[in-house]
């Protein structure tokens, strides 16, 4: 990846989704022996090196869903969080390599949804979307009617992305069509707002399971299939993020939509973000690598990738508290 194409290149069309049909998950089947195989190749032979490096983590820049969620989040922080998304990178590295002044910013700012509005205020005028997790995230257990009542909130206050969470009860006893007809009423409530469908991996015990809720996911609307909530004890894994890339591959041959991915959680390294993108780029393609069909849920990630580049210019490490973030 060239330096010069870094920037965002032109939207995928929204998935509508399709009817309902058991048979597509029938069809879902892992060979786990041969996807750990699988897996294990990606950091063996990554070789991307100097200035190409510099592109790809530039790029993971602009895919970052830069998020806080914690539970002393304040508007002060949030509104901290978003200078940042706005200018992700300091200046005079952007200089350096050649990228001053092209508007480099992150792919959005995730809150929970009583920041929604102070975060829309802060990136007014940006093209910087704001996503709201919602529907009881992180656990996904209140009331249905309240979950769409949740969404329906944010997208009001402003929130252009809605995260969301799954009943994984659903997958774990394989009641796929409540699975469908919750996620279609998700899908309904978000309007215009683009829904990221949250599987939280790590609790669904097997790939089979991953497979299939991301089919299910796809087939009720999502607009992007996500790996966690950043919560649960096993978040972003290159073995799910296999599972689910070619779930969306399989998804894109039958009916002709592309399906953004997000992994989240734990992915705090620049070394690890080039990973993910590696593997998606060589099982689904160039596209992938976009932030209309690839985000990364992360805050720490992306003092790692500024460190990274100031590296890449100066031949010196910094500290990280060099690079604050929020």
């Amino acid at each position: 990846m060239a330096l010069a194409n870094v920037l965002p290149m032109p939207h995928a069309a929204r998935n509508a989704g399709v009817a309902f049909d058991p048979a597509w998950i029938e069809d879902c089947r892992i060979n786990l022996s041969a996807s750990e195989r699988r897996v294990a190749q990606i950091p063996a032979r990554r070789s991307i090196k100097k200035d190409a490096q510099a592109a790809w983590l530039l790029k993971a820049v602009t895919c970052i869903d830069l998020t806080t969620l914690a539970g002393d989040d304040t508007t002060g922080r949030v509104k901290r969080l978003c200078a940042k998304a706005i200018r992700p990178v300091r200046e005079d590295i952007l200089d350096a390599l050649g990228m001053g002044g092209r508007g480099i910013h992150t792919g959005a700012v995730c809150v929970y949804h009583r920041f929604v509005s102070a975060a829309v205020e802060a990136l007014a005028g940006t093209g910087i979307p704001v996503a709201a997790v919602s529907t009881g995230f992180p656990a996904g257990l209140v009331p249905h009617d309240v979950k769409l009542r949740e969404i329906e909130a944010s997208v009001k206050d402003g929130a252009a992305e809605i995260d969301i969470v799954i009943a994984r009860e659903h997958v774990l006893t394989a009641n796929w069509r409540a699975l469908y007809d919750e996620m279609r009423d998700f899908r309904a409530a978000c309007g215009a707002a683009h829904v990221k469908a949250i599987l939280a991996t790590g609790d669904l015990k097997t790939l089979r399971n991953v497979a299939r809720a991301s089919m299910i996911c796809m087939m009720a609307g999502a607009d992007f299939i996500k790996t966690s909530t950043g919560k649960e004890a096993v978040n972003a894994t290159l073995l799910a993020t296999l599972t689910m890339a070619r779930a969306i591959r399989d998804y894109h041959e039958q009916t002709g939509f592309k399906v953004g991915y997000k992994p989240a959680g734990g992915i705090s390294a620049a070394k690890d973000v080039l990973n993910y993108q590696i593997l998606l780029n060589e099982e689904l393609g160039r596209d992938w690598l976009e932030p209309d069909l690839f985000r990364v849920g992360a805050s720490s990630l992306l003092a790692d990738i500024e460190r990274q580049l100031e590296h890449h210019v100066t031949g010196r490490y910094s500290a990280f508290n060099r690079h604050p973030v929020g």
